[in-house]
């Protein structure tokens, strides 16, 4: 009887394998381990029990991050309540890889659950072999199974992903620090290569930003005149330091410089000035972020320092989770060990140093001040990262509470108590809070309006290009139907040619005859024309008398005329 089953996870579907009697002991030795590799001697230990392959892609995803997160899908629950036999004697355990999944199958299903030894063997020689124990399944479709999976659990975890706000704070806060150090670098490269030709610059101006923008101003100082200073007093921003840098120029003691000397240092400092400014940039792109990612740890501590604890700690989620003991050290965790190893004094603050408190705070409240402000970042990072509204009252409100400590240690002065501190922050929050919801309605009831203006404008563009395609369709009906009375209107007036006719017998003989001789000399002519004409001149012939066909249709007009003269005369003879 088969005592122990393995459960496999793959791409393609859950598959149950029966192991049969193995010895655990004899499972770990190497010549064990070995056979495993081979198919034949596999197939001795373990047979395929049940598999059940996902339906499509989508499934696959969703039972893969069930089992990632530890979660017992429907699928894998289904599968187990059939293949999974229950009844004998002894119980069958289960194998799993996972620990996590392995402990909510044992809640669900209440069977002891094997996780080490064994099953890592097992798992290993089946997920070598799988493609080979289940029947009409290849390698190349298992490999393309595993690379689709594998790229949509990918995709889903980045797009998904909690922290994605937080990586930008964090890449832009080492970045930050990058920039500091290059621009510090690269400011004393300036210095010692321009310090030859101008050496008394150094002592004037101190900054190092402005010592680049004045090394590309300046460039020969021999060129100094009572012109540039004007200039000179822009970057300066002093009147005093221009001055004293255009007589330093004219009594300086530095080497003479080449053209392509200078043509170079210019290059190179103009490069350190668009640094400075990016940096500026840099710093005013972060101060936006954390005011929408974290704005109570930004208003209580700055935006720098809250960008430095969110970066030590991986993220903001990170940070909330940590108690205000490892927030009050973080960043100084070598200086920690380093005193627990050699039982010294441990650190009183780690990165919360670099805020304003701590520095105005006395030296022997540094520590009680450190704690307190790691209490309160604490409490901000958590509002922060489980508030639905980002607000910077709760924030605010922090820091009152920080300087009225601050101001307790150094007069004695009581500060406010917490819980009343917190109900007025609860208060504005709500007011804020009401004031965005407010906001973020109209924001929406225009977007609205917009929608349906565009709406209305194209429904009236399609309703005149509908009008049109009617008018054009109606101006056709039309014209068939006028086709249709001038078609009618003829024959009407054929009819009536007769009737004509008859009346007009009473005319002279002699214009019958006439018509008549006409018409036999016409038709005399038109036989002679056509045994002499040319097929061409035929052609042309035909054309001619279709175009005199169609006015000798529009001629039976005139009988009408006459019989209303007619008609005339009788009424005037009676």
């Amino acid at each position: 009887m088969v005592l122990l089953h393995v459960l496999f996870e793959h791409a393609a579907g859950y598959a149950l394998f029966a192991v049969k009697e193995v010895e655990e002991i004899g499972m770990l030795l190497p010549q064990v381990e070995q056979s495993v590799l081979s198919i034949g001697k596999f197939n001795s230990m373990v047979s395929l029990a049940a598999f059940f392959p996902f339906k499509s892609a989508q499934a696959a995803l969703e039972n893969m991050n069930a089992i990632s997160e530890g979660v017992v899908h429907a699928d894998l629950k289904l599968f187990l309540e059939t293949n999974l036999p229950r009844s004998g004697k002894k119980k069958a355990a289960l194998g799993v890889s996972d620990a996590k999944i392995g402990a909510a199958l044992q809640e669900e299903f209440s069977i002891s659950i094997q996780t080490g030894g064994v099953v890592a063997e097992i798992t290993r020689g089946v997920r070598l072999h799988f493609h080979s124990l289940v029947k009409g399944l290849t390698g190349q479709a298992a490999s393309k199974a595993q690379l689709g999976l594998g790229h949509s659990y990918s995709r889903a975890k980045v797009k998904f992903n909690v922290n994605r706000a937080d990586n930008m704070i964090i890449q832009s806060i080492a970045l930050l620090d990058q920039l500091d150090k290059d621009i510090n670098t690269f400011s004393m490269r300036v210095r010692e290569w321009y310090g030859y030709h101008f050496p008394e610059l150094i002592k004037i101006v101190s900054d190092n930003s402005m010592y680049c923008r004045l090394a590309q101003l300046i460039g020969n100082r021999k060129e100094l005149s009572e012109e540039s200073l004007e200039s000179l007093e822009e970057v300066v921003m002093d009147n005093a330091k221009a001055q004293a840098i255009l007589d330093a120029s004219r009594s300086s003691m530095g080497m003479d410089i080449s053209p392509i000397d200078l043509i170079n240092i210019e290059r190179f400092s103009n490069r350190v000035v668009s640094l400075a400014a990016y940096r500026l940039e840099l710093q005013e792109y972060l101060r936006s972020k954390m005011s929408q990612v974290a704005p109570n740890l930004a208003a209580l501590i700055g935006e720098v320092v809250g960008a430095r604890l969110i970066s030590h700690a991986g993220s903001l989620t990170n940070l909330a989770k940590y108690p205000a003991s490892t927030v009050q050290i973080l960043g100084a965790e070598k200086a920690l060990f380093r005193a627990l190893k050699t039982r010294g004094n441990t650190p009183k603050y780690g990165l919360i140093f670099h805020s304003t408190f701590i520095g105005r705070a006395a030296a022997k409240n540094k520590g009680r001040i450190s704690r307190y402000l790691a209490n309160k970042c604490t409490i901000a990072s958590r509002i922060d990262c489980f508030s639905e509204l980002p607000t910077s009252v709760f924030g605010d409100k922090l820091r009152e509470q920080v300087e009225e400590r601050l101001s307790f240690y150094e007069t004695g002065d009581l500060p406010r108590k917490n819980v009343d501190v917190m109900k007025e922050a609860v208060k504005e929050a709500t007011d804020v809070a009401a004031e965005l919801k407010r906001k973020l309605e109209k924001k929406e009831k225009k977007r609205k309006k917009r929608e349906k203006k565009l709406q209305e404008a194209n429904g009236e563009t399609n309703g005149e290009a509908e009008a049109e395609n009617g008018e054009a369709d109606t101006s056709t009906v039309v014209k068939k139907k006028k086709k249709k009375q001038a078609a009618e209107e003829m024959e009407v007036e054929a009819e009536e040619t007769p009737a004509a006719e008859n009346g007009a017998e009473d005319a002279p003989a002699k214009k019958k005859k006439k018509r008549k001789s006409e018409a036999e000399e016409a038709a005399a002519t038109d036989n002679g024309a056509e045994e002499t004409d040319t097929p061409a001149k035929k052609k042309k012939k035909q054309k001619t008398e279709a175009v005199e066909a169609e006015p000798a249709e529009e001629i039976p007009e005139t009988p009408v005329s006459e019989k209303k003269k007619k008609k005339k005369k009788k009424e005037s003879a009676d």
